[in-house]
């Protein structure tokens, strides 16, 4: 019996998913993420794989590995950073919006503070974090890598391949599958010194060689395991849903919130933080806004927001009109990396707050719905919801009133589980 392993890197943890060849799970492992650096990636890889049994792991065929979108970092050829990886919610490219907007073609998805092209152009300009590995590199080139990317060269070993997901914010066009001139163009105006290798991008699943010797010995994979083009962690939980017809939508209520709605037609605004990823004939349009569970953890404990939320009258809607943030910067439905965080006034009442923060945030969902179908995507008719806050039924509740379409958890929502499948899909074409 072949099996297919998923590995999903998200924000605050690592998951390990492992199914059979009818999509059932007979392996899972995890490992906590206290901070985001490679050295704790990879140990964090290294962990799963060593807690998945020995046996599941000899009859492996295919890994694929999902990661925080836009999450990228500077590597030699080696695979060995050469600057600290600057994370998904980092919105340090501000500083070079004027430059990616006189580069980029208007509205453009890769036009945005948390863009990895915006990240790129940020490491353009700072070449003095890195003097020694400009000597290094020299000859050997400087690779620029998205997490899932630089993990699956972990298994794999070949430097530099990418999927079309994680590269939709680098700039690549995934309708005509190519860097556009634009991109092409500009990049030696940017960097003075040399120009890093963009990673090589093929279609999400793709095989692209088998486990390397030296890891399949390590932990016990069969030398034909393939080792598959990954995806970002939303588009994985999408896929981990079975959400598959024009009209239904995945929400990801982690520690932000992720809107993916499919559509027939592709819907791209950086105005508004609206893209849309290739998703077979279909199209995955949607954003992400700064909004979600992480605002919650900073005021609530999960034992509080269980036992707040069971005195909440979900059909009542709340007077309070929030914008949760935990800092300023907004990326969907308001793109404004300047937006303040709007949590006064605060109740006397804990439930009354923890109310104003659930519905503002159902708010915030449902005005993201709203622009995807005013922009010209599919019209809502289901929405399956992921995520920690899938647990949840007031906020349910809440969401489903506002939205007024049916919201249902799927059985399956951990994106390690998506992954999973992507790996499998390798093996059906």
């Amino acid at each position: 019996m072949t099996l297919y392993l998923g590995i999903d890197f998200g924000t605050s943890g690592a998951r390990a998913v492992a199914i059979d060849d009818h999509a059932g799970i007979q392996a899972q492992a995890e490992f906590p993420l206290d901070r985001q650096t490679p050295e704790l990636w990879q140990e964090g890889l290294w962990a799963l794989l060593d807690q998945i049994p020995i046996t599941v792991r000899q009859s492996i065929g295919a890994i694929a590995i999902d990661g925080t979108s836009s999450t990228v970092l500077l590597c030699d050829r080696s695979g060995t950073p050469v600057a600290e990886p600057i994370l998904y919610n980092d919105a340090r490219g501000v500083t070079v919006m004027e430059t990616l907007q006189e580069i980029a073609p208007p509205n453009h998805p890769a036009i945005a503070a948390t863009s990895s092209l915006a990240k790129l152009l940020w490491y353009a300009r700072h070449p003095k974090l890195y003097p020694d590995a400009l000597h290094r590199v020299a000859t050997t080139g400087l690779f620029f890598l998205h997490q899932a990317d630089w993990l699956g060269f972990q298994l794999h070993g070949q430097m530099g391949i990418s999927d079309y997901h994680n590269a939709l914010k680098l700039g690549y066009d995934p309708e005509y599958l190519f860097y556009p001139e634009w991109l092409r163009l500009a990049l030696p105006q940017l960097f003075t010194k040399f120009i890093p290798y963009l990673p090589h991008v093929v279609k999400p699943g793709t095989p692209i060689a088998p486990v390397t010797a030296e890891m399949g010995d390590r932990f016990g994979l069969p030398a034909d395991c393939v080792i598959c083009a990954g995806t970002t962690d939303s588009i994985a939980a999408f896929l981990a849903s079975g959400a598959r017809e024009p009209g239904e939508a995945v929400t990801s209520l982690g520690s932000t919130l992720v809107l993916k709605l499919l559509s027939r037609d592709r819907v791209d605004d950086a105005r508004y933080g609206i893209y849309s990823h290739r998703l077979g004939n279909l199209w995955l349009t949607g954003g992400a806004s700064n909004t979600g569970g992480a605002v919650l953890r900073q005021f609530f404990s999960d034992r509080q927001l269980a036992e707040f939320s069971e005195s909440i009258d979900p059909n009542t809607e709340s007077p309070l009109k929030y914008y949760p943030l935990l800092k300023p910067g907004e990326r969907f439905p308001l793109n404004n990396p300047e937006l303040p965080p709007r949590l006064e006034p605060r109740p006397n009442s804990d439930v009354e707050f923890l109310h104003g923060l659930l519905e503002s945030m159902a708010r915030i969902e449902a005005r993201g719905y709203e622009l995807l179908q005013e922009f010209g995507a599919t019209g809502l008719k289901r929405v399956y919801t992921a995520g920690g806050g899938a647990k949840n039924p007031t906020w349910t509740a809440i969401r489903q009133r506002r939205l007024n379409v049916p919201v249902m958890t799927p059985p399956h929502t951990e994106a390690a589980y998506g992954a999973a499948l992507l790996a499998r899909m390798q093996d059906r074409g």
